[in-house]
């Protein structure tokens, strides 16, 4: 089932009244997270065979499923491949993270810079899930 049928979202239109992509609903956050190495220890692509096995970051499952049944979106987005998926599937269950879905074929290598012409927040994952906070940080943005 597509995160978009789960979820209510909300027709936009742009300022010459045309439809434009949908939005979610005021308070839901749309989380996209990476596996290795932030829900479990990181493992590379070169070693599937780890993935089966290890075991998850307790706090991260805390967290996440938190913010699952709070009615957010929970979408795994990974540099793991398609050959990866049914191990990656069975693991998530087996380590009962709730979720709506996964995006394999990540671009590997970090240094990831996002453009997008939705507001994109971003957290760097440290070493443990705990409830988000507000923090000012300097960004880079387009030059008018």
């Amino acid at each position: 089932m597509s995160v978009e049928n789960q979820t209510k979202l909300t027709e936009t239109y742009n300022e010459k009244g045309e439809r434009i992509s949908p939005m979610l609903t005021n308070g839901t956050k749309n989380f996209l997270i990476d596996i290795d190495g932030t829900i479990c220890d990181d493992i590379p692509n070169e070693e599937p065979e780890r993935m089966a096995t290890c075991l998850p970051y307790p706090d991260a499952w805390k967290i996440l499923n938190k913010w699952y049944d709070e009615g957010h979106i929970i979408t795994f987005f990974t540099s793991r491949t398609e050959e990866h998926r049914i191990v990656t599937e069975e693991w998530l269950r087996k380590n009962d993270f709730k979720y709506h879905a996964i995006l394999f074929g990540k671009p590997r290598g970090g240094n990831y810079h996002w453009i997008d012409n939705h507001i994109v927040k971003a957290t760097r994952f440290k070493g443990k899930f705990t409830d988000l906070v507000v923090e000012t940080h300097e960004i880079e943005v387009f030059k008018d």
